[in-house]
């Protein structure tokens, strides 16, 4: 057996073969990553319909008893990005078995189960959910509310097929993944990737998702004077990296879900965001930028190092938003050499996401950290 606080072990690879891809990950993980109890996997769309093949594989391979993960247009490694090109990523950990808990096929209706683990409530949770799945917004907070600390990460599957989950099998379709008792330590920290530019504005008439006043006065004037005459002048340009920002109630840490603007009715002055609102809410407007981006992703990276100071990193997983990566950060996987570069190499893997889980919601353009603990 090994030292029972050593890092996990993780392999990752890229090849238009999933076998051969396989074989190298599996390479690289070495003689550790041969049993284990929990293994998590993320995969390649491009491998989506080769998902259960590719599981029936590692499980003639290695002993390992659980999987969770799901399919990703990008997938995360340690200091290494796979943008669009058929990748995996694996990690397998020695997680007492009893302290931990697979679930899939979490919908709706289904949404009134207990969860146990161990005899309790869990404590924590990794999901991967289907952006298909209605009242997605609703569950991710039901599950949440379920856990003794309030507190679930993971990430919406990204893909141009079905959007396939791992839970010890293929699944699709609603929440899936690993619920964890209160004896697995973790650390996890978000990051967002937009900024605000202005003030905050209460929304006063709403319907839906369509706003018509922002402060009693019509909407498009209010974000017309914030983005200013340029932008305004070609709102096409504007819609990819200007968003709207909906702060979250009650949160202390100045929180906020980032939704996109996706239409303006430039002859009633009102304009249409990717969420429904209410009149009263708040609401800021925000930019995507890389500085801004890079700057708050060390501020996580900073608040993470001093909550671990003293304990062992053996492994992390990653979502990050697929309007992350290259695009935000630069090349050369810029974005998950930040997270090396501050927090040491430890095994790290994870997915570029359609929306990320932390706390109780669904994010966008953030990244989601969440590190596993040794003593």
């Amino acid at each position: 057996m090994h030292h029972p606080e050593s890092l996990f072990a993780y392999g990752h690879a890229s090849d238009p073969d999933w076998r051969v891809a396989l074989a190298a990950a599996l390479d690289m993980a070495g003689s550790q990553a041969q049993s284990g109890t929990l293994g998590f996997l993320y995969v390649s769309d491009l491998f989506e319909a080769e998902l259960p093949e590719l599981l029936a594989q590692l499980n003639q391979q290695l002993d390992v008893k659980h999987w969770t993960g799901c399919v990703g247009i990008g997938i995360c490694a340690t200091g290494q990005e796979y943008l669009d090109t058929p990748a995996l990523a694996l990690m397998v950990t020695d997680i007492p078995e009893s302290e931990l808990s697979i679930f899939s096929g979490m919908t709706p209706y289904l949404s009134d189960q207990p969860l146990q683990v161990s005899g309790a409530a869990p404590y924590f949770a990794v999901v991967h959910g289907d952006t298909a799945t209605p009242d997605l917004p609703d569950l991710v907070r039901d599950l949440a509310g379920k856990t003794q600390s309030g507190f679930i990460t993971g990430g919406l599957s990204s893909t141009r097929g079905t959007g396939g989950q791992l839970a010890d099998k293929a699944v699709h379709g609603g929440l899936s993944g690993v619920l964890f008792s209160e004896k697995v330590a973790i650390a996890t920290r978000l990051s967002q990737g937009c900024s605000p530019i202005g003030p905050l504005h209460e929304i006063g008439e709403a319907k839906s998702n369509i706003i018509g006043t922002l402060d009693k006065r019509p909407a498009l004037d209010v974000l017309y004077e914030e983005i200013g005459e340029i932008l305004a002048r070609d709102l096409q340009k504007a819609a990819g990296f200007i968003f709207v920002a909906l702060p979250v109630a009650n949160d202390d840490r100045g929180d906020y879900t980032v939704r996109n603007l996706i239409g303006v009715d430039t002859d009633r002055k009102l304009m249409a965001i990717g969420e429904y609102v209410e009149s009263g809410q708040s609401l800021m407007f925000c930019k995507r930028d890389g500085t801004t981006a890079r700057e708050d992703l060390l501020r996580m990276l900073t608040d993470l190092k001093k909550l671990v100071a003293g304990r062992s990193i053996r492994g992390g997983l990653y979502f990050s938003c697929l309007g992350r990566g290259e695009g935000l950060f630069g090349p050369d996987s810029a974005e998950l050499r930040l997270i090396e570069a501050h927090l040491g190499h430890f095994p790290l893997i994870g997915f570029f996401a359609n929306g990320e889980i932390s706390h109780d919601k669904i994010y966008g353009y953030t990244g989601v950290l969440t590190l596993f603990l040794g003593d």
